[in-house]
């Protein structure tokens, strides 16, 4: 009905009209794209058959956006660091060149926290991005950016990274759909920074976008042959799912308490899935997870099983230069004088206190080892977990220094290698996104991803800012 043409000219106005409100794209490619959509309207002209294109290209001229720390090829690749600020990809992140190959079309990058590392999205490159819903509040990390891009129909599609809730947090915050795949399942090459050491377990990337539907196909490509891990040919019957649900993490000293509103959106998620599917609901209570903030950090910071240390933080600040001294670089943030974000400058001073308790350390990890038995256990081959997103809704800009460890709700989950949705659930009484965690056994990405179709059909799913 339309050409690839207008679409990719109708993006590009929706992101020049938005963009200066939201500053989620950070550097376009608004005439590449343009060109690449008319190569598109010439092939389908050409008309060599809808069911090869189908095959051959299955997300053909579909808008695309990347987070920055991805290479696109031509477009900046600094993630936020200062001294990275010259450096342009010269080649394209793995999962780009497979969206690329499958025929979507890049409009841009779009922006994240320094070195992907706090879930506000704002650096000393780039400035800061704002929520669609509500410009005073925040976006997320560290694919923020993409979160905001999304929400604020600018792109169809878009590329994420997650090793603490970098995904979900955005996905969470601006009501749109993000998935974290099985650990190890799509490659995480062509990112900066890349994880090294135990991290390369904890790292996912995935797709995040409006309909919940768009998840499965962008999943398929982005995992190229992989994909077969994730049994998403398989048949889900919703009836026979065991649900399971948590409705915190049961009162960790480091994490804020979940918000009425949440706890209300997900007793009302459990309330439809009783009455309508006629499952049973079973609420769980899983000790170990009041620890999740602790577990996460420790094993962030152990050593892989051959031995190699972590990399530390301090040393991606330096980027192959100078490590960087942290306390150092907050006196020189106190006088305005630090090419750093405070909270990096704060993660540079938490990793150096981390190296001061190894023995309970040791612990923590071998606690999170057990926890991951358990959660395996417990879901087994047909069983998915709902579990709150985060325990607030969006926050106000900056606020999150005051709750710096709430993103343990989705971290978690990426030490424990765990396929996780996040699905939108409408909005608040403030007019701000709420949502839901949907978490199965590893390799168990159908289940979740048919879960979150089917909520999407009962709660609305993506609503557009400005609507209320």
């Amino acid at each position: 009905q339309v050409t690839c043409v207008e679409v990719v000219e109708t993006y590009v106005e929706r992101i020049r009209e938005v963009n200066p409100l939201i500053n989620a794209v950070v550097k376009d490619r608004f005439e590449e794209a343009l060109q690449e959509a008319q190569q598109v309207d010439q092939l389908l002209a050409e008309g060599p058959g809808d069911e090869y294109l189908e095959e051959k290209f299955p997300l053909l001229g579909v808008p695309v956006t990347v987070k920055e720390a991805f290479s696109l090829h031509g477009m900046p690749n600094t993630s936020g660091l200062v001294n990275r600020r010259n450096v342009i990809a010269t080649s394209d992140a793995t999962v780009v060149s497979r969206l690329k190959q499958a025929g979507a079309i890049p409009l841009g990058v779009t922006n994240c926290s320094e070195l992907c590392m706090w879930y506000e999205s704002s650096n000393r490159i780039y400035g800061r991005s704002n929520n669609p819903y509500d410009l005073q509040r925040i976006v997320g990390g560290s694919s923020g950016g993409e979160g905001s891009v999304l929400a604020a129909a600018c792109s169809v599609i878009g590329v994420g990274s997650d090793i603490g809730g970098s995904i979900r947090m955005p996905a969470f915050f601006n009501g749109v759909f993000g998935h974290k795949p099985t650990t190890g399942v799509v490659p995480n090459d062509g990112q900066f920074p890349n994880a090294r050491g135990v991290r390369t377990s904890f790292l996912c990337t995935g797709p995040m976008c409006r309909y919940a539907e768009d998840l499965e196909p962008m999943l398929r490509v982005m995992a190229g042959p992989g994909v077969n891990r994730l049994k998403l040919n398989e048949k889900v019957s919703l009836e026979k799912i065991k649900f399971y649900c948590m409705d915190h993490d049961g009162g960790s000293v480091f994490v804020s308490p979940v918000d009425k509103e949440i706890l209300q959106a997900q007793k009302e998620v459990v309330e439809h899935l009783q009455g309508e599917l006629g499952v049973q609901v079973q609420h769980v209570v899983i000790h170990k997870m009041k620890y999740s903030f602790q577990i996460w950090s420790a094993m962030m910071s152990s050593k892989d099983s051959d031995g190699e240390e972590a990399q530390l933080f301090t040393d991606l600040l330096g980027d192959h230069g100078k490590p960087v001294w942290p306390l150092w670089e907050l006196m020189k943030w106190l006088v305005g004088m630090s090419s750093h974000t405070f909270p990096a400058i704060a993660l540079g001073l938490t990793e150096k206190l981390m190296k001061l308790n190894p023995g309970g350390n040791a612990k923590l990890v071998s606690m999170g080892k057990s926890l991951q038995e358990e959660m395996e256990a417990l879901l087994g081959p047909d069983g998915v977990l709902l579990y709150p997103s985060h325990p607030t809704i969006a926050p106000k800009h900056h606020s999150p220094l005051c709750m710096p460890f709430n993103f343990a709700y989705t971290a978690i989950f990426n030490v424990l290698g765990l396929p996780v949705t996040q699905c939108p659930l409408g909005l608040g009484r403030e007019g701000l996104p709420l949502g839901i965690q949907l978490v199965a056994a590893s390799h168990n990405d159908h289940l979740t991803l048919a879960v979150a179709r089917y909520l999407e059909k009962a709660f609305g799913g993506w609503v557009l800012p400005g609507q209320v």
